[in-house]
């Protein structure tokens, strides 16, 4: 099967045979870093029972009339979780702040986030060299952590990436406080009286969004992730075939890390999917791929990181392959545990998670829409089947969160019975009241009783039929403390937490 990218190819600077040679020479590594504590995470822990917080955006718009542009592309909490960033189709980064008025609900600081700031980050671009139009739609946002009173993010579209600098202000200097009338023309023979300090007076509060810096012309194909180094000096970029590295302060040069164009473009088979920085070891990153392998990579042991130290796949049984074996198998998104010891990964139909110390298969998989399974042939004709689902730990790497079709989502218990997992509906209710949990039935079954001991509907059944997949949930994000999710349906945001 030959992959397509939608970008004329560069001349490559290695061959194939030695691209094979250095493959051939995996570098051993120790991912241990040290003695391990015994892992926690294994242990039962309980189901979350998710309660409505907030919508943000207009629920009456019909998807198919709603402007495109207003369709939410990203979504990303900062590091301390009080800020919430999403951007959108349109080049719009609109940022949302916690509640700062310190209202407690149920004996818990409020959930509620509030828009903060609203500003557009990318503009509509035209290569004229290849005759391409560059979409403003922001791809990811990442966050860097807080080190003085401003906010710093990193924004990207399909080419550029711009380091944005989000602060307030809330005080000026008084209108009395001048020495000189403030006109065009300065006349020091104006000034009587005594020489007085300018005094600073409150204000109404402004938050200022100003670009720092622009990384552009660094990436032939369409970038698809970004992620900022744990010293916070260094990002990478990765587009389809090939992994930068960037420093903050350096905008006109980049390295490259990986590159994986063969010689011939007629021999691609894979592209790089999604890549990520390990939370706390700098010279570790890893990236996935449209065959479902992930790479683990460590910049200590050679420029061009090629020669990859830990690959993690699973082997295909050869009894269950069909057409759309290799697009369902593409792994959409990767993310490392909080603590760096696993990785948790996403294709079309689980989510996986595995331990950096095995590599033979994963330590859990998750079914996400199994019922999905028979129906992949119209799935791949409406172009549904390339849909990039995203996934999430929770802030104690205990629970994991994805999204699905319908505007549903689901939330596992790690240790837990698979069976026990609840899917949820995303959609308007009561300020905390209990989302409703839903069933997804397979077409040829029939509707279970889900009458509870006491008589009460407990979830309520929905044939996979009427599954509405032009409704769905790709962007997700949990908060780095708390149990506050927040869900990207299309063109509204939901945000749901435990109580």
């Amino acid at each position: 099967m030959v992959m397509e990218v939608d970008e004329p190819a560069v001349a490559a600077t290695t061959s194939q045979n030695e691209q094979q040679e250095v493959q051939q020479n995996d570098v051993d590594m120790d991912t241990s870093e040290g003695p391990i504590e015994p892992d926690q995470t294994f242990e039962p822990v309980d189901q979350i029972t998710w309660k409505f917080n907030q919508v943000k955006g207009n629920i009456d718009a019909d998807v198919h009339t709603e402007a495109s542009a207003d369709v939410i592309s990203c979504v990303e909490f900062s590091h301390d979780g009080e800020y919430l960033a999403t951007g959108d189709k349109g080049g719009r980064v609109v940022i949302f702040q916690r509640d700062q008025s310190g209202k407690y609900v149920k004996g818990v600081r409020s959930r509620e986030y509030n828009v903060y700031s609203t500003f557009q980050s990318h503009e509509p671009e035209f290569d004229y060299l290849k005759s391409l139009e560059i979409d403003e739609k922001i791809n990811q946002i990442r966050w860097l952590k807080k080190k003085n009173a401003a906010n710093f993010i990193l924004s990207t579209n399909d080419k550029t990436i711009k380091l944005w600098k989000i602060s307030e202000r809330e005080r000026k200097i008084g209108d009395d406080a001048w020495n000189l009338p403030r006109t065009n023309r300065i006349n020091t023979s104006s000034f009587r009286g005594k020489l007085q300090i300018p005094s600073i007076v409150p204000m109404e509060l402004i938050v200022e969004a100003s670009p720092r810096r622009v990384y552009g012309n660094a990436h032939t194909y369409h970038v698809n992730s970004i992620s900022v180094n744990s010293d916070q000096e260094t990002f990478l970029s990765a587009d389809d075939l090939r992994v930068n590295l960037w420093n903050l302060e350096i905008t006109n040069e980049s390295f490259n890390i990986v590159d994986i164009k063969p010689a011939n473009m007629e021999e691609l088979t894979e592209v790089i999917t999604a890549a990520e920085f390990h939370p706390t070891q700098c010279n570790w990153f890893v990236y996935s791929s449209s065959k479902g392998s992930i790479r683990l990579c460590d910049m200590r042991d050679r420029a061009l990181c090629d020669a990859y130290a830990k690959i993690f796949e699973e082997p295909e049984d050869p009894q269950s392959r069909s057409f759309f074996s290799e697009i369902i198998a593409s792994v959409s998104d990767v993310k490392f545990s909080h603590n760096g010891r696993y990785l948790l990964t996403r294709d079309y139909l689980t989510v996986k998670v595995w331990d950096l110390n095995m590599e033979s298969q994963p330590v859990e998989t998750y079914p996400v829409h199994n019922y999905l399974r028979t129906k992949l042939c119209a799935l791949y004709e409406n172009d549904s089947i390339f849909d990039k689902f995203e996934c999430d730990w929770s802030g104690d790497d205990k629970h994991i969160l994805t999204g699905s079709y319908h505007n549903l989502f689901r939330s596992y218990a790690r240790g837990n019975n698979q069976g026990d997992a609840k899917t949820w509906e995303a959609r308007p209710q009561e300020n905390h009241a209990t989302l409703r949990s839903r069933f997804v039935v397979p077409s040829a079954k029939r509707k279970r009783n889900n009458l509870s001991s006491s008589g009460e509907q407990t979830e309520e059944d929905l044939s996979s039929d009427q599954l509405q997949f032009d409704r769905k949930i790709l962007h997700t994000a949990w908060h780095p403390k708390d149990n506050i999710i927040a869900l990207a349906a299309t063109n509204n945001l939901y945000i749901f937490s435990d109580v």
